[in-house]
């Protein structure tokens, strides 16, 4: 199962405050655990909100509305992306993040071709897979 860990912002995240090099540390060998295992896929930290745009799409037509944006609780702050067996090895792993000042996650499983029932036709799914097949290329390229 593959899933998304949100590492939620903060006002110290909000506000551009960097980690410690004790903080980079232990995160960066909680990561190396994580690759170890084979679960880690992806990561990265985001900037703050003030770097950022929000787009919109009140009756489809796109708006964009710069940031910051004031509700922090509901902001990302950077992202996992794992490959495990179940929710409840995501909820183990994350026991172990080495968050120490009030930081708080989500995790989220991705959807999968089965998910989406009949409205995924054949044709669809033959599309999406050829989409991803092109997107590993690009990437080895």
């Amino acid at each position: 199962m593959r899933c998304m860990v949100f590492v939620k912002a903060t006002e110290d995240s909000e506000a551009g405050v960097m980690p410690s090099e004790k903080d980079l540390a232990e995160m960066g060998a909680y990561n190396e655990e994580l690759v170890n295992a084979g679960v880690m896929l992806d990561a990265a930290g985001l900037h703050a909100s003030k770097k950022g745009v929000r787009v919109t799409y009140p009756e489809g037509t796109p708006t964009v509305t710069d940031g910051p944006f004031a509700e922090t609780k509901e902001l990302i702050a950077g992202y996992w992306i794992w490959e495990v067996k179940s929710l409840d090895e995501a909820i183990e792993w994350s026991r172990r993040i080495p968050f120490n000042h009030g930081e708080s996650i989500e995790i989220r499983p991705f959807m999968e071709p089965e998910d989406f029932g009949e409205a995924l036709t054949p044709e669809l799914q033959e599309r999406g897979e050829a989409l991803e097949a092109r997107m590993e290329e690009q990437k080895d390229s």
